[in-house]
């Protein structure tokens, strides 16, 4: 196997890589990248092929550019997020890692593997700056306006549907968490409701004219979420930008940080730091900054497993986990369900128009039964469903989707036993009874059966009834 059917074949297996692959020689001249690559930095074909890479990215330099900082060091750099100008002026940001090529000890270029994430970064910014705007009335390039009431945490505990008695004792802690400012950890099921809880809570708390902000930590790379949350300054990384982050948006108000969980662990131990200080350091600033915010985190996941994996750091577990709550999923509320159910159809009727009054008994016969593993949220989006298509006022069987019916189907079909298995229970039963009757004398018993004694015997081994 020779060194150009190798090079070749590789080459066409990078090509089909979803991430970006750049090699430089020594010189900083570019001598490879992907088709990935060429989709990203919008070059067409071969073009890049022999330039150096400063000319086909003119907004880095020798200091700020990761891969001639690899050729200079010899030492890796792994997931730098960098934004940058390409030669057609496209703003773009990557997260890198940058990587030594070397030969009989020496360097003689890099390699780079770069993520897009151009997109999620402007998404993100454009959310913290109307976050910005809605909280502190400041809108790039005007006056700040009149602050307006927070409306974002839009649920209260009226909102929270149920007389189950574990809900009930659940809206009973929260509500006097409510009044405290200690943080709190809520765990649940996806679509049992955590949100809901969260809300109600910042809305009963003495913060609730203040800023409630939200934040899925499971929806970011973890380079946007560091500067997402604490902000950045200005020459803090390549492209980086005055901007405060969620802690300094929250400020006075709740920080609720979703899935918790899926943050990494060396970020954890900055929001620890955080929690134990109450002060934030923007990205790349040297500057504290003082922050006031009560933390309301959630995960879907039991937070010791979360801890026994090492998902969430055993420390900060302890300083979240200050009140904690488990959300039932509704397989264990299902006494909630017609409740529910009631409550969906109305609010649903309202916003589509339509007049549904229930649901028929064979239905919530169904409900009672299903396993409903998308929790509160799958039964509200089957019957939002039905009701959107037909324009009926009862909700019957052949109105429930396929999944729903084929489940009653197959339980109904494992309800029903063959014929050899119910005579077996019949004569089980019948020998039992026998058997009590004549204290257990095998001669009076098979009598009574009218069966033979060896007879009896063989069934009674047979079932097990010695």
């Amino acid at each position: 196997m020779n060194d150009s059917f190798v090079k070749e074949n590789v080459f066409e297996i990078l090509d089909y890589i979803s991430e970006g692959i750049y090699i430089i020689d020594k010189n900083g001249r570019i001598i490879y990248y992907n088709k990935f690559a060429q989709i990203i930095d919008d070059i067409d074909g071969d073009e890049g092929i022999g330039r150096h890479i400063l000319e086909v990215y003119p907004s880095l330099s020798y200091d700020t550019s990761t891969l001639l900082t690899v050729t200079k060091t010899g030492e890796p750099i792994l997931n730098v997020e960098q934004t940058f100008l390409n030669y057609r002026g496209k703003k773009i940001t990557t997260i890198n890692s940058s990587l030594p090529i070397k030969s009989n000890g020496k360097v003689v270029g890099a390699l780079e593997i770069s993520r897009d994430i151009t997109q999620v970064k402007q998404m993100s910014e454009t959310i913290v700056e109307l976050q910005d705007e809605l909280y502190n009335g400041k809108k790039k390039g005007k006056k700040k306006k009149k602050k307006d009431k927070n409306k974002w945490a839009k649920y209260t505990f009226m909102d929270i549907v149920g007389e189950n008695k574990k809900m009930l004792d659940l809206k009973s802690i929260a509500l006097r968490a409510a009044d405290t400012d200690v943080p709190v950890l809520v765990y649940g099921d996806t679509g049992t409701g955590k949100e809901l809880f969260v809300h109600s809570i910042h809305n009963a708390s003495p913060r609730k004219e203040k800023p409630f902000v939200v934040q899925n930590c499971a929806a970011l790379p973890a380079n946007l979420l560091e500067g997402i949350l604490f902000g950045t300054v200005k020459g803090g990384f390549t492209g980086a930008e005055d901007r405060p982050g969620l802690f300094e948006l929250a400020h006075g108000g709740t920080l609720f940080l979703d899935e918790i969980n899926s943050m990494p662990l060396e970020l954890q131990a900055k929001l620890l730091r955080v929690l134990q200080d109450n002060v934030i350091r923007r990205v790349g600033d040297i500057k504290t900054r003082n922050v006031d915010v009560r933390i309301i985190t959630a995960t879907n996941v039991p937070p010791e497993e979360a801890v026994a994996k090492k998902q969430l750091r055993k420390d900060l577990y302890y300083r979240l986990n200050v009140v904690s709550f488990e959300i039932p999923p509704l397989k264990e509320r299902k006494d909630d369900i017609p409740l529910l159910t009631n409550f969906f159809i109305d609010k649903i009727n309202k916003k589509t128009g339509r007049k549904v009054e229930n649901v028929s008994n064979e239905v919530m016969e169904i409900f009672l039964k299903y396993n409903w593993e998308g929790n509160v949220r799958e039964l509200e989006h089957l019957l939002e469903g039905i009701i959107s298509i037909y324009d009926i006022k009862t909700i019957e069987v052949e109105h429930l989707p396929t999944k729903l019916k084929n489940y009653e189907r197959k339980k109904r079909n494992n309800n029903v036993k063959s014929l050899k298995d119910t005579l077996e229970d019949v004569e089980r039963n019948m020998i039992l009874d026998a058997l009590k009757i004549n204290d257990e004398n095998i001669t009076h018993t098979a009598d009574m059966l009218k069966i033979p004694r060896q007879t009896l015997q063989y069934k009674i081994n047979k079932y097990n009834l010695k």
